[in-house]
């Protein structure tokens, strides 16, 4: 078990249905948005593509933590930054689904909870630190999404954890206090790694694909300059 990807059967029933009907509203809205950038704009699949990827690539390694568990970076905070949260609910949804046939990360049962944590609020919660910092520029913008998408996605995760297995004594907030502390140690750094390579990734985009940047919005005329 991962801070980010819950194992196959590791949360109760009841659990794992809440968060599928939690998840599936925001996955169906991602789809239609999606075909929607698909039918508008074919000329992006390229580019979703490697959002896909970078997120399948980053997400599948497993850092070791401390307790015999793991964790590991999500890589939302591109596709969300470049095509918008609801696309990368579905990209990482995606992930999820192939991660959990070939690679026995995570599961089926508990991808609802998987999903509402890395392709539902991870994507959210970054995309809207980028909107709050991006005044301060692109890359640092980038930065702020791609870190604040992969610490919100551990911290929904810890809290799944601590409502599904609340400590005997202190209930959900001691167990999220366990939770969120035993993966702190990597996690945080794991963040800060995600942030610079994300920044690295939209650096060479703003060099090879401004044309494409421009015109989905994240790169500005008037005040960026591709290097």
């Amino acid at each position: 078990m991962s801070p980010v990807h819950i194992a196959e059967g590791y949360l109760p029933v009841s659990h794992a249905v809440a968060w599928s009907l939690a998840a599936a509203p925001f996955v169906v809205h991602g789809v239609v948005r999606l075909n929607r950038q698909v039918t508008d704009n074919p000329e992006d699949k390229l580019l979703l593509g490697a959002s896909g990827a970078f997120c399948f690539v980053l997400s599948a390694l497993k850092i070791p933590s401390v307790t015999g568990s793991c964790s590991h970076p999500t890589g939302t905070g591109l596709g969300a930054i470049l095509f918008r949260p609801p696309v990368m609910t579905v990209l990482g949804t995606i992930t999820l689904v192939f991660q959990a046939l070939l690679l026995a990360h995570g599961g089926l049962t508990t991808l609802g909870a998987n999903a509402f944590s890395m392709a539902v609020a991870g994507p959210w919660v970054g995309y809207a630190a980028y909107l709050m910092t991006r005044r301060f520029g692109l890359l640092p913008g980038v930065f702020a999404g791609a870190f604040v998408a992969d610490l919100t996605t551990y911290c929904v995760t810890s809290a799944q954890l601590a409502l599904a297995f609340p400590d005997a004594e202190s209930g959900f907030a001691g167990a999220l206090a366990k939770f969120g502390g035993i993966f702190a140690v990597t996690q945080i750094p794991l963040a800060v790694s995600e942030g610079l390579l994300t920044v690295l990734v939209v650096r060479l985009l703003r060099t090879s694909a401004a044309a494409d940047l421009i015109r989905l919005g994240v790169l500005r005329k008037r005040d960026e300059v591709p290097a």
